[in-house]
């Protein structure tokens, strides 16, 4: 269940299909953490993750491109479908009714909701947070901050992470939440959030190199403490051609 998934009952769904919604996580990266973007509920100070229904008109995809559109503003984004939250009751209904009655008439409300969930990968510095007329705020959130979110959100957001880390050596990870520019810290940073664990630096970096999938620019980092690195960007062709031939089985 989502912000959008409740401005209308399936009688004025202005064109959505009624019981079917989708989810959407999305991941950026930056100072050295992954985070995420929540939305915060007008009044009652608690979140949950961006989502919406479902289009007679789009596709189920086309509708988790929109959604992401409307919270990022952004027009080209990394997403993947993770899977399909179809419990009969996957929430308490009559306690979310009451926390959100100021917001939603009662009558809108779904006994049940089926939703698709999808998670998203996005330079975190490329994104205008922009909440809905249900939320006062949309905000990047460390993972490790993420309070309890409503509905069922916290599951959804859980297995999306779940997706993400066993994907990890088969997608595009770090094209699409690294910075164009970026240094092998920065990398190795990444790859440690994702995981939320600690990987050899020097191993990391001779095994990166060895894949060629990025080039090393003829400049540094400015403003750092010790000794500047080199700044990197990703070789797109050889990226995608080392995932094409099984993937960046390293860490």
């Amino acid at each position: 269940m989502s912000t959008e998934n409740i401005k209308t009952g399936p009688e004025q769904s202005i064109g959505g299909i009624p019981q079917l919604s989708l989810d959407c996580v999305i991941f950026g990266f930056h100072d050295s953490s992954l985070k995420v973007l929540l939305l915060k509920w007008k009044d009652i100070g608690e979140w949950s993750l961006p989502g919406g229904y479902i289009k007679q008109t789009e596709s189920v995809d086309d509708a988790a491109i929109r959604v992401l559109k409307e919270r990022t503003a952004l027009d080209k984004i990394f997403l993947r479908q993770f899977y399909t939250f179809g419990k009969v009751k996957r929430y308490d209904n009559e306690l979310i009714k009451k926390k959100l009655a100021h917001l939603v008439s009662d009558h809108i409300w779904l006994d049940r909701v089926v939703s698709v969930g999808y998670y998203a990968l996005v330079d975190y510095e490329k994104v205008f947070p922009t909440p809905d007329r249900f939320t006062e705020s949309c905000d990047w959130v460390d993972l490790d901050d993420v309070p309890e979110l409503l509905f069922d959100h916290n599951e959804i957001l859980t297995k999306a992470l779940k997706a993400l880390r066993l994907e990890l050596s088969f997608q595009p990870i770090g094209l699409n939440l690294l910075p164009d520019k970026f240094t092998m810290p920065d990398m190795l940073r990444m790859y440690e959030a994702i995981l939320d664990k600690k990987i050899d630096p020097r191993n990391f970096q001779k095994k990166i190199l060895k894949t060629g999938i990025v080039i090393r620019l003829p400049e540094v980092k400015k403003g750092v403490a010790h000794k500047s690195p080199y700044l990197y960007k990703f070789d797109k062709k050889r990226y995608t051609e080392v995932l094409e031939e099984g993937g960046l089985f390293f860490v």
